[in-house]
């Protein structure tokens, strides 16, 4: 097919709110490495990464050698039957997360991780309320809508009673109007007194994103983990990281962003940039709270053995590739070159996040009003120039930059090359 035929059975036979980017959608063909190829042939420099999907580049070698023999040998059983690739999946990551997290249950979805996580320490705690976090994005099931706090992505009037949201530690618009240090991480201290007037007084936990996805990259300053997870203990709470996108090496130097912070999560979830693509997420706990769930359960798809072969495999490479390491040293260039844009064009108002997931939040200078029409015309311009990126923040004025973490310098000249060009034509 052409692209207007794939694009016109596009709009009679999907769900219209299944959404593309640009205004003429781009639509893709093939990939290898770090490129995406449109239908006529025409190749793009992916620093989107599938939404942080992609680790070690599209269709790697090393990766789909390993899914291709699983394909031949066993595909599918479901949970009701061990299989050697789940206990080999868990018992890796069991070695990998930080402190006592040792116990997965897999599914297919960051989602379902998600909701996963929120049932365990309900039933391990006794509790039921959650605390999330403002401007999170934690999946699309009514559950995962409900712990969304970003409008666009809830969809329907439907609440879940238990679920409260704090204000989030969102530094460049500070919901308190102060500057950090001298705020004294108001916006972490607030949650005892959320705790104590919104809720029973006893939490179930308090659910977080290490750095927000959807949300724009918004990056919590170093001591902000430690303030609000030893309050969410206070009050009998777990603490659940969501690793969902800044997992698996994404943020540089560790396996996981949480460990940036120092702090080591009862209940952790993980799903996106585990396996390369194929669909898998992972809720991995400390072994008491991991025992807690008894009764029946089941995930159809769940420890697929396709999937776990490819995490396995998509782990590998990043072990044997220094992959982690490389987001850190590239993420660190990458870093310094859009601070250096930052510094030519005013509509940038912040640059943030870590490792290989750095944002620009692109404002109406010289003030802080947000930008949205800008980075619509930014996403046109890199996609002509070959460049394909990611966008985010409740006021869609967020670009995410998030490419797979085996790019060279190379790669990041040439993305920051044309965010140079684009935006002094915009005249930004």
């Amino acid at each position: 097919m052409n692209k207007d035929e794939v694009l016109k059975k596009q709009k009679e036979y999907l769900f219209p709110a299944v959404g593309n980017y640009y205004k003429e959608p781009l639509v893709v063909a093939r990939a290898k490495g770090k490129f995406v190829y449109d239908l006529e042939g025409r190749e793009f420099l992916d620093f989107f990464g599938g939404i942080l999907t992609v680790s070690v580049g599209h269709c790697n070698d090393k990766v789909n050698d390993r899914v291709t023999r699983q394909n031949g040998t066993l595909q599918h059983v479901s949970t009701l039957y061990p299989t050697e690739p789940i206990v080999l999946l868990a018992e890796k990551l069991a070695s990998i997360t930080p402190g006592n997290l040792r116990k997965s249950f897999f599914t297919s979805s960051g989602t379902e991780a998600d909701e996963t996580a929120v049932t365990l320490a309900q039933i391990h705690t006794g509790a039921d309320e959650i605390v999330a976090l403002r401007h999170a994005y934690s999946g699309r099931s009514v559950l995962a809508r409900a712990l969304t706090a970003h409008a666009p992505w809830r969809l329907t009037a439907a609440q879940v009673p238990f679920i409260r949201h704090l204000a989030n530690p969102y530094c460049y618009r500070c919901p308190f109007g102060l500057t950090y240090p001298s705020c004294e991480l108001r916006c972490a201290r607030d949650l005892e007194d959320l705790i104590q007037t919104t809720t029973t007084g006893r939490i179930a936990a308090f659910m977080a994103e290490p750095i927000q996805g959807v949300g724009g990259f918004i990056t919590p300053p170093k001591e902000y983990f430690k303030v609000v997870a030893e309050i969410a203990r206070k009050y009998g709470g777990l603490f659940i990281s969501d690793e969902v996108q800044t997992g698996f090496g994404r943020t540089g130097d560790k396996w996981f962003g949480i460990e940036h912070w120092g702090v080591e999560p009862d209940i952790m979830t993980m799903a996106k940039g585990i396996a390369n693509g194929a669909p898998m997420g992972v809720t991995i706990a400390r072994p008491e709270v991991a025992d807690s769930l008894k009764g029946l359960t089941i995930a159809t798809f769940g420890g697929n053995p396709v999937s776990c072969t490819a995490a396995l495999a998509t782990i590998q490479v990043m072990e044997e590739e220094g992959l982690a390491r490389n987001a850190k040293v590239l993420g660190d260039h990458l870093r310094s070159r859009l601070l250096e844009l930052q510094t030519k064009y005013k509509s940038i108002g912040d640059v943030r996040g870590m490792g290989l997931m750095q944002a620009l939040e692109l404002v109406k200078a010289p003030g802080k009003e947000p930008n949205a029409p800008a980075v619509v015309e930014l996403f046109e311009r890199t996609k002509a120039a070959g460049l394909l990126i990611g966008k985010g923040g409740l006021y869609g004025n967020v670009v995410r930059i998030s490419p797979p973490l085996n790019i060279t310098k190379d790669d990041v000249d040439t993305a920051c090359g044309i965010f140079d060009r684009c935006l002094a034509e915009m005249k930004a």
